[in-house]
């Protein structure tokens, strides 16, 4: 009995390891800030915070940002899914803060996000969007 659910639950946690080795760290903010975006729009919310940098306020904003997609029709998903990102201004604010803003070719609304350095690792700060920056 014990072996019918123990062999089950090494696969799941070898699968698990397995796909969190598979999600590398940013190289720079430009990488951050585009692998965070895909997989957004794709809905992959487990990849995306990978590249999150995890403080309370931007938990709380990405899971509504997740609750928002989630409650969205196939179709609807489907066309973030096929949309392509336009980065419209990339620039270094100092060696450890770059600014991103960009839009989607699917909703043109513009949208800047931050790219943090923090221990070596690229990672988004949502919230510069509550400072306005959202068009």
């Amino acid at each position: 009995m014990i072996k019918k659910f123990f062999l089950p639950a090494i696969m799941i946690l070898l699968l698990a390891a397995c796909n969190n080795k598979s999600l590398k760290k940013a190289e720079d903010a430009q990488d951050a800030g585009r692998e965070f975006i895909r997989a957004s729009l794709d809905g992959n919310y487990e990849k995306a915070s990978f590249y999150l940098y995890a403080d309370s306020t931007n938990k709380m904003m990405f899971t509504k940002w997740k609750k928002d997609y989630d409650r969205m029709s196939p179709g609807e998903q489907q066309k973030y899914k096929d949309a392509d990102i336009l980065p419209i201004d990339i620039h270094p604010i100092n060696d450890s803060v770059t600014s991103y803003t960009y839009a989607n070719s699917y909703k043109k609304d513009t949208t800047t996000i931050r790219i943090v350095r923090i221990n070596g690792e690229w990672l988004v700060d949502l919230k510069e969007i509550l400072n306005g920056h959202r068009h």
